[in-house]
């Protein structure tokens, strides 16, 4: 039997492709029944869209008779209070990046998660992506020995965007910016591969529009044993190919393809998604996994494995500790930044 799910917030358009590929694709695994959201205009095109229960409150959709889980798109701004009340209500969660504005609001969310026991996952579609999968395999594997450096390049172009100034997405008081909103990706990639660095050493800025800020930046996580590991992010980006570089003792792993600019440029670049070269080999390996149509398929493909997760059928694609680390990661970034420093990770205090 179907797992029934409300909708809290549909400021995250990532949901939408949950919603429609759930319904096209699982609709034995998962039923959107009912959604809420505090933008009425909003909340009223979902309905219409999904066919879904309209409810006036979060309260109200989470006291919702035979509700056992809910998806949580609201403004980052209202993560932690929207996950208190879910998890209070026993429901399992989905959260959408980023995690939270701040550790403090990350910590109620782990304490939430932590009270009720609730069935807790974040929704990172980097985290389940077959070539990503792949890569994370072959560092674990020891095939490629030791790793040196890991490059991690992602990218919109959605600060070139005529209004995207004016959405949600560009409010700090809401979402704190693009680096957190969605260099937050690439940030939980490096941790997701390699575990949580030591420090960072970063700088963000806001090189086209004044009014839609962290457009371009770059950080270096750097490990224990000296491992580095670079996040670099473009919104201002029309194009690209290049994403991931794992350089190890014994090889390296290429990713093309990875990201917006660069997944809808794969039809007429013809190239190959994912390849490796091995010293042992001495030659280059294309892999057979397909890079998505667009970057719109690779969202929706995040749909399967929270219809798995809903199910039981897998565990959590990022719990609420990893969820904070992450965060913390990030933060970290925009501490460096304004300091103009190296920040040890555990020391942050940006809020």
């Amino acid at each position: 039997m179907s797992v029934a799910v409300g909708i809290l917030g549909f400021a995250h358009g990532h949901v939408n492709a949950y919603c429609r590929r759930w319904a096209d694709d699982f609709a034995d695994d998962v039923r959107v029944v009912a959604g809420w959201d505090h933008d009425a205009a909003r909340l009223a095109q979902a309905v219409e869209q999904y066919g879904l229960e309209a409810c006036d409150s979060a309260d109200a959709l989470l006291s919702r008779r035979g509700l056992q889980a809910v998806v949580i798109a609201a403004e980052t701004s209202m993560h932690a209070d929207l996950v208190e009340r879910a998890a209070g209500a026993g429901k399992a969660i989905v959260l959408q990046k980023p995690t939270a504005l701040t550790l403090a609001e990350a910590d109620r969310i782990v304490a939430a998660v932590g009270r009720g026991g609730a069935a807790f996952t974040m929704a990172w579609q980097m985290r389940t992506d077959p070539q990503n999968i792949a890569m994370k395999e072959m560092v674990r594997s020891g095939r490629l020995g030791r790793i040196f450096m890991v490059r991690r390049r992602h990218g919109l172009n959605t600060h070139m965007w005529a209004d995207f100034g004016r959405s949600w997405h560009a409010d700090w008081r809401l979402n704190r910016g693009m680096w957190a909103d969605d260099a937050s990706h690439a940030v939980d990639f490096i941790l997701w591969l390699l575990g949580e660095p030591d420090s960072v050493v970063a700088e963000i800025g806001t090189l086209h529009d004044p009014n839609v800020p962290d457009d371009n930046g770059i950080a270096v996580f750097r490990y224990a044993d000296g491992t580095l590991a670079e996040v670099v992010c473009s919104f201002t980006c029309p194009a690209g190919e290049n994403t991931t570089e794992i350089v190890g003792q014994n090889g390296v792993v290429v990713q093309n393809y990875g990201d917006g600019p660069s997944c809808s440029a794969h039809a007429s670049a013809g190239g190959v998604g994912l390849k490796w070269y091995l010293a042992e080999d001495a030659k280059w390996t294309h892999s057979d996994i397909p890079t998505p149509a667009g970057h719109g398929a690779r969202i929706a493909g995040l749909a399967g494995p929270l219809a798995d997760f809903l199910n039981d059928r897998r565990g959590p694609i990022a719990d609420a500790a990893e969820a904070r680390a992450s965060l913390r990661m990030t933060l970290a970034c925009y501490q460096s930044a304004a300091e103009g420093r190296r920040v040890k990770i555990r020391d942050v205090t940006f809020s």
